[in-house]
């Protein structure tokens, strides 16, 4: 007798989620909310190049997906990637998706200054996450553990995606380099979180590691109230101002 398969056993469903991104205005609806912003139908309509009723089917279907999640607030709703995990899907299959033919300037200067600097959800990535990751090293806040004196790529490393294991660890100088750049790393450990505090990734358009996890975003957050990186009008590029190259000690 065949005994019975329990509920939830069987294989991952890999194209049902595929083909949440295979529409153009669903994937473009997704990239839009890759930075963790939660934005209303209407926005979200313009960001994808679509109509309103279009992207109200295409929420709808993204949601039943379990690929967004909607807040309330008041009589309004917004609508958010329903974790970090959508995000880092999202980088990852920008890594293998071709590029698109660039038919303007405008193009070409979002797509360059989306490898300059932009957010990863919370967290830095491009040259300049990249970067910050590198001086962080060099610093002495962040020190290697598998004797690779840099942010190189590894062997095996994925792309795009969260580490399997963890190159770094805290340095000697972790505390006094980072309470420097406005975050109180023991207040950040001590806070209950099952996020990790160190997390890193291998940034699709550098094939450098960028550091994410929760330092990632308070090292993010910190420099933005200090007003060493601003947002910019284009989604998910940010700007690193001249105070914030010499406090974070980069250059891009």
């Amino acid at each position: 007798m065949t005994p019975p398969v329990a509920a939830g056993s069987g294989e991952r469903d890999l194209a049902a989620v595929a083909r949440m991104f295979a529409d153009p205005g669903r994937a473009r609806i997704l990239a839009a909310l890759a930075d963790g912003r939660s934005l209303a139908a209407s926005v979200l309509a313009a960001e994808a190049g679509v109509s309103p009723s279009s992207a109200s089917e295409h929420l709808a279907q993204l949601c039943d997906a379990g690929l967004l999640t909607v807040e309330r607030s008041g009589r309004h709703r917004y609508h958010r990637l329903a974790d970090r995990q959508v995000a880092v899907a999202i980088e990852a299959l920008l890594a293998i998706a071709p590029q698109r033919p660039v038919r303007s300037l405008r193009e070409h200067q979002r797509a360059a200054a989306l490898r300059t600097a932009r957010t990863c959800y919370d967290h830095l990535a491009g040259r300049l996450g990249v970067a910050v990751t590198a001086a962080l090293v060099e610093r002495g806040a962040l020190e290697p553990v598998d004797g690779v004196p840099d942010t190189r790529r590894r062997p095996h490393d994925p792309i795009s995606a969260p580490l399997p294991t963890h190159p770094y660890r805290l340095g000697p100088d972790a505390a006094a380099v980072l309470n420097g750049l406005g975050v109180d790393l023991a207040a950040l450990r001590d806070a209950p979180s099952r996020r990790p505090l160190l997390r890193f990734c291998l940034d699709w358009s550098e094939q450098r590691h960028h550091l994410g996890g929760r330092l990632g975003a308070a090292l993010l957050s910190a420099a933005t109230e200090r007003g060493w990186v601003l947002p910019t009008r284009r989604r998910r590029v940010v700007e690193l101002t001249a105070e914030g190259s010499r406090a974070l000690g980069v250059e891009i």
